[in-house]
């Protein structure tokens, strides 16, 4: 079950969705350790005089991270876009994502992100620039248009191509959706069919069924999963397993969990220091107790710690506990949840639900 970007054979249908201020180096490490096939970097600048910024050099910092290293650019100038390019080929880069589809308001606003998508002829040109400025694959991920009066994601698709660009990545929403309503998939569907690339699949993608029933409708060659990582990041080797045999994995034991995320606020620590580090586990912590519900008595302890020595005490002691009652997690968890009847259902309801605010 793999498909090829370039020269890269993506051993896995799975991906993890790039998005600020979550797919840092820690989490995408540890997404490609439970199995998604791609994990690019959160939202870079092309503008070069920004990259001073503490955080676009971590941004920039692949240290450890598996092959094939993937750097996601956002900006509306195809020559500082393909310079960018250069530069984090130059730096490690493996593939470059060029960013047309965040629909947050600060960079729409600058006209880029998802805002691109009602310049067909600029798609072009910034395609046609990058690709042509470095010898490593260029990809591209979309919505499906800017609103539901205006979903140009075929025709933006048939441009990609054109352009030299090697895999597209489609949300099943416009920008104007946000990340309201359900995803649409027919538009990746008719995508799909005559792409002559690569195309990924996102939006909505929260468990093995559903991503079962999303390539089995769209016949995209994998899925991204974005918001469903948060908290779980084993739901990328549930999902491959799935696919592979068509049987849910068992649910993780609650050791593992524990392991898991007390690893996981360690790299934190060690990369964004110690006040950084401390906010952004706070973030994480909560998703893993929201992911669990017998541990939200947890949080209030967890979100108060001030430090990462507390904080990691904390941590260790509220997960150690919970692990120490009961060897599994109780019930089926996100990964295990439905069946494909279930996601192909789910597939059928959000196309009525398209349908009817079309």
């Amino acid at each position: 079950m793999s498909f090829s970007i370039g020269p890269w054979r993506i051993e896995a249908r799975t991906v993890l969705a790039p998005m600020a201020g979550v797919t840092d180096r820690p989490f995408r490490i540890l997404c490609r350790r439970f199995g998604a096939g791609l994990a690019a970097s959160e939202m870079i600048t092309a503008d070069q005089r920004l990259w001073h910024t503490t955080k676009t050099r971590q941004r920039m910092n692949h240290e450890g991270e598996p092959e094939p290293r993937v750097v996601q650019l956002a900006g509306n100038d195809p020559a500082l876009l393909a310079d960018a390019a250069r530069a984090n080929v130059d730096l490690g880069a493996q593939i470059i994502d060029i960013n047309m589809g965040c629909p947050a308001k600060k960079v729409y606003g600058r006209l880029c992100g998802s805002a691109l998508l009602g310049d067909e002829p600029l798609v072009g040109r910034i395609l046609e620039n990058v690709a042509r400025a470095v010898d490593v694959p260029v990809t591209v991920k979309i919505r499906t248009g800017i609103d539901r009066a205006h979903v140009n994601g075929l025709q933006i698709s048939r441009i990609a191509a054109q352009s030299g660009i090697r895999a597209i990545a489609v949300h099943g929403r416009t920008r104007a959706d946000f990340y309201e309503g359900e995803a649409e998939y027919e538009t990746i569907r008719a995508i799909c069919a005559e792409a002559g690339i690569p195309v990924i699949a996102n939006g909505d993608v929260d468990s093995a069924a559903k991503a079962r029933s999303v390539l089995d409708f769209t016949r995209a060659d994998a899925v991204m999963i974005g918001r469903a990582a948060h908290g779980s990041p084993w739901i990328f080797r549930d999902v491959n397993s799935f696919l592979e045999t068509g049987k849910n994995t068992a649910s993780p034991l609650r050791t593992e969990i524990r392991d898991i995320i007390l690893e996981h606020i360690t790299a934190l620590y060690a990369f964004h220091g110690e006040a950084a580090g401390v906010r952004i586990a706070r973030k994480h912590l909560g998703w893993y107790c929201q992911q669990h519900t017998d541990t939200q008595g947890f949080r209030p302890r967890l979100m108060a710690a001030e430090s990462s020595s507390v904080q990691f005490a904390t941590a260790a002691a509220c997960f150690g506990e919970w692990a120490d009652n009961e060897n599994k997690i109780p019930g089926q968890e996100r990964a295990n949840a439905g069946n494909e009847s279930e996601g192909r259902q789910d597939i059928r309801h959000a196309q009525a639900q398209h349908h009817r605010h079309a």
